[in-house]
């Protein structure tokens, strides 16, 4: 005689248990797989920023998420744009979704980092000028046109639209790095805590399931003077933000400087300190022997708006990598 099962029963709770079961695992049953890695990570390639002093102790991997940090004016925006072009000159794709820029500023941003001049200069007001800038134009162009992509949209928007546009860039397009500038005009409301933390554990599972580095730009709030140092504290909004992504890194202009410099000229005794410290919060998945916190102290060139290891060292050359320029 059959037997029928009663559709009143709630087969959920075996479910439950059968799923959990099954994923209890010997730890044993992975060391061929982390064997095999062994091999494999002799061959990977590795990401890094632009300069070579950070070589050792940082670098982006594919299926992480990082979040830039830092107060408005301090200049994360103008940071990320040249670790954007290092990615480039690294054999990278990259996509940008600014919602705060035109893509004509950014493409302008971008061009004179990449020429290391100033475009407003008075030689490059005349004629001639302006044609040698045609020529560096179509030479940075030629140079993008397989790696740089642009998300043309200004404004607050949805964040399902942002991540949908994500996985478009990493499905559609190949690319491997998608940079998002800003939270604040993905999710509404500074205080929203609850769509915060939803929107950024999103970002984590594509990132993952995508196997691409996301770069999300993130305001920090301002200490009690311009002039105070970061803290992890610092960044605005649900705590769950630093918890969850793998790498947090802050950008700190060095405004004591500049204004010691403005008024002492060349009695200035800060004259000699760094312009901007890119600091190392947190790098989750760091393995290497150094400390993968670091403090990273840069020099910037006016002219060309590039971020320097040393006062005076050459401009970066971001074709080549390292980017060291060609004789």
């Amino acid at each position: 005689m059959v037997e029928y099962l009663d559709d009143e029963i709630d087969f959920s709770l075996y479910m439950r248990e059968t799923d959990a079961k099954a994923k209890v695992k010997n730890a044993s049953l992975w060391i061929d797989d982390m064997k095999a890695r062994l091999r494999r990570k002799t061959h990977e390639r590795k990401v890094y920023m632009p300069w070579e002093k950070t070589f050792s102790n940082f670098n982006f991997r594919p299926g992480e998420v990082t979040v830039w940090g830092g107060v408005n004016g301090h200049g994360k925006s103008l940071v990320t744009s040249q670790i954007i072009l290092s990615l480039i000159g690294q054999g990278e794709k990259v996509c940008v979704a600014s919602f705060e820029m035109k893509p004509h500023k950014q493409i302008e941003r971008f061009h004179r980092m990449y020429c290391g001049m100033n475009p407003f200069s008075p030689e490059f007001q005349g004629d001639d000028g302006i044609a040698a800038l045609d020529a560096l134009y179509d030479e940075f162009g030629d140079w993008v046109s397989n790696s740089l992509w642009i998300y043309d949209q200004q404004g607050t928007t949805q964040a399902t639209q942002v991540l949908g546009m994500t996985r478009y860039c990493a499905r559609e397009l190949g690319i491997g790095h998608v940079f998002i500038d800003n939270l604040a005009k993905c999710v509404s409301g500074e205080d929203d805590y609850n769509g915060q933390k939803v929107f950024v554990d999103s970002l984590t599972a594509i990132a993952r399931d995508e196997n691409i580095h996301v770069h999300l730009v993130h305001h920090m709030r301002k200490g009690s003077k311009e002039t105070d140092p970061l803290d992890k504290s610092d960044f605005k909004g649900s705590g769950s933000i630093a918890d969850q992504v793998d790498n947090l890194i802050g950008v700190w202009r060095n405004k004591a400087k500049e204004l010691d410099v403005k008024t002492k000229g060349h009695m200035s005794t800060k004259s000699s300190e760094a312009d901007t410290t890119i600091r190392v919060f947190k790098q989750r998945n760091y393995e290497g022997s150094a400390d993968g916190e670091p403090l990273v102290f840069l020099w910037f060139d006016r002219d060309s708006w590039q971020f320097l290891e040393q006062k005076g060292n050459p401009l970066l050359f971001f074709q080549n990598f390292p980017h060291r320029p060609t004789p």
